[in-house]
């Protein structure tokens, strides 16, 4: 059987046998006053592991909250991707392109007077998508709008078809006017 912690500090030399005694008895009597309710129990050591479980609580509640977040905003960038995949327009190659904002620089895509029209009458939206740009229909892009704003760059208010008692109707715009 092993020796108790009082006898090993006696036999390494830690303390001597008056040390001891003084020590017992002194816990003897903070064991006695604490029976009889005169001293409070010392509960300075059950308070900090009572902190520090709640310091620890906290603390996985917010790595959960931000575990939590990532999770919803991967999510988010699944659906606008797919969202933008299913929905985009062929990509068109010719000499007519249509000129768009991208942060402080001017892109180009390549459009025709079809898509011309419609970007400029807000049935299609220009976003961004995968290092490129992509023309989906105004009904996608207000999705994407939704989940993820930065992408979609280009949609226009769509504008209304021209009242019948309009003084310009009779007034044909020219096909070569661009802007």
């Amino acid at each position: 059987m092993g020796l108790s912690l009082r006898d090993q500090l006696l036999k390494a030399g830690l303390v001597n046998e008056k040390q001891a005694k003084q020590a017992g008895k002194q816990k003897q009597k903070q064991e006695r006053l604490e029976r009889k309710g005169q001293v409070e129990k010392d509960d300075a050591q059950r308070q900090s592991a009572l902190q520090a479980m709640a310091d620890k609580a906290e603390r996985d509640r917010e790595l959960n909250r931000q575990q939590q977040e990532k999770a919803e905003h991967k999510a988010r960038l699944a659906q606008v991707r797919q969202l933008v995949e299913t929905s985009r327009l062929p990509k068109l190659s010719g000499d007519d392109y249509y000129n768009f904002v991208d942060g402080k620089k001017v892109k180009r895509i390549a459009v025709n007077p079809m898509l011309r029209e419609k970007l400029s009458c807000g049935s299609l939206a220009i976003v961004r998508h995968a290092g490129g740009y992509e023309i989906i229909p105004r009904a996608a892009a207000l999705k994407v709008q939704e989940r993820d704003a930065q992408r979609v760059l280009l949609l226009n208010t769509p504008t209304e078809v021209p009242a019948g008692d309009d003084p310009y109707a009779a007034y044909q715009i020219p096909d070569d006017l661009m802007w």
